[in-house]
């Protein structure tokens, strides 16, 4: 199982150890998403870092769209079947999506693979809801669940 993390607010005014967290996280900017495995190590940070990420545990497919959309390799370039194929075990982007949802793969992998996905603020009219809130409250804040990739599909 895996975690879909993303940045809801900016760093300013946030203690060094909050912001050493989310630098080790690699959401260094708001808007920023990284796949990490649900381990107990991530499972601290997130927790340490929650009142300025969200999170949720993802599916494949929302794994496999958000490779396609916003997955970059070095150069800027898009991440394609034939890169992955190149650059890792596995043989094609939904594949990799799959050992990733399952916990045996990491965007690591994939040799040149960024490991952040630069994502657009939310569409539509809620946008985040509230960045200021936690997610249980109508917010944006904190543990989504399955949820997380409803929001990710706003973001592409």
């Amino acid at each position: 199982m895996s975690y879909l993390v993303i940045r809801v607010r900016s760093d300013r005014g946030v203690t060094k150890k909050i912001r050493d967290t989310m630098s080790m996280l690699n959401l260094t900017k708001v808007n920023h998403a990284v796949l990490v495995p649900k381990t107990p190590a991530y499972e601290g940070m997130l927790q340490k870092a929650k009142d300025y990420v969200t999170w949720g545990e993802v599916d494949a497919d929302t794994i496999e769209t958000l490779i396609n959309e916003r997955g970059r390799m070095a150069g800027d370039k898009r991440v394609t079947d034939a890169e992955v194929k190149s650059c890792s075990d596995h043989s094609t982007v939904k594949a990799l999506s799959k050992a990733i949802a399952s916990g045996d793969a990491t965007t690591k992998d994939v040799e040149g693979m960024k490991p952040v996905f630069r994502l657009h603020p939310p569409r539509g009219a809620k946008g985040w809801g509230g960045i200021k809130r936690a997610y249980s409250v109508g917010g944006a804040l904190g543990f989504r669940g399955e949820n997380i990739g409803e929001l990710a599909a706003r973001m592409y």
